[in-house]
């Protein structure tokens, strides 16, 4: 791309995975992250590191501005309020920067990492401080935003190299299974090449059995755009 991809939570686990495959297309990446340490920890060199925090809409407007994508992968707390919440991270942090984005008139691609089970409040993942409801309220200012976007639903997340037969699905059924995150570092990026992967909503998992590559084409081909039978849900 002729512009910069912004890896917000780039210093993460998926986050650095998601970084590494940018720099190996000879993208210019810059990281957003808070731990100036993890980045010297994690980080190659010749990605961009932005100490900034989703938190404080100030920090984020210059990392984000003249981006040509951003991939929005943020590990969350779980406490019930508070800075370390859920709502702070999965829902405030995604609308600061998407406002930031719309400040600069700027469109670019936005791949959000969400979760399986965000539309069913009694999971219980839920338990810990409503992490599906504000999941999937990030994940509606997303589709919201006007923005091109691509919204990603792992399953249980493994650091086992994973299978190759793949699984995307759509309409949060299912149980699902587990998903390597080096998987879902390669859905994210894909998704910013191919025109079929936007403005969709995907499940992600994986099984033993598959061989050679990932048909990623194939795969983004078969789903739907999403519409106004998308399961949404609500906040109570």
């Amino acid at each position: 791309m002729d512009s910069p991809i912004a890896v917000i939570g780039g210093t993460g686990r998926v986050g650095r995975l998601v970084t590494r495959q940018l720099l190996a297309r000879g993208e210019t990446v810059r990281v957003i992250g808070r731990s100036i340490r993890s980045a010297r920890r994690y980080l190659p060199p010749q990605a961009q590191f932005f100490a900034a925090d989703v938190r404080d809409p100030a920090t984020v407007r210059i990392p984000l501005y003249g981006c040509a994508a951003v991939v929005y992968t943020v590990e969350p707390g779980t406490d019930a309020s508070g800075p370390d919440s859920p709502e702070t991270t999965l829902h405030t942090g995604v609308r600061h920067a998407l406002d930031a984005l719309r400040a600069t008139a700027a469109t670019p691609h936005f791949v959000l990492v969400s979760e399986r089970h965000v539309t069913h409040r009694d999971h219980p993942m839920n338990a810990y401080g409503r992490m599906l409801d504000w999941r999937l309220a990030g994940e509606n200012a997303v589709r919201d935003s006007g923005l091109p976007y691509t919204v990603i639903r792992p399953g249980w997340l493994t650091d086992e190299p994973g299978h190759n037969h793949l699984h995307l699905e759509q309409g949060d059924l299912g149980d699902g299974q587990q998903v390597a995150r080096l998987h879902v570092a390669d859905a994210c990026v894909r998704a910013l090449y191919a025109p079929a992967a936007r403005g969709v909503t995907f499940e992600m998992r994986s099984e033993a059995g598959g061989a050679g590559p990932v048909p990623w084409e194939e795969l983004f081909a078969s789903l739907r755009s999403d519409d106004t039978t998308l399961a949404r849900g609500a906040l109570a």
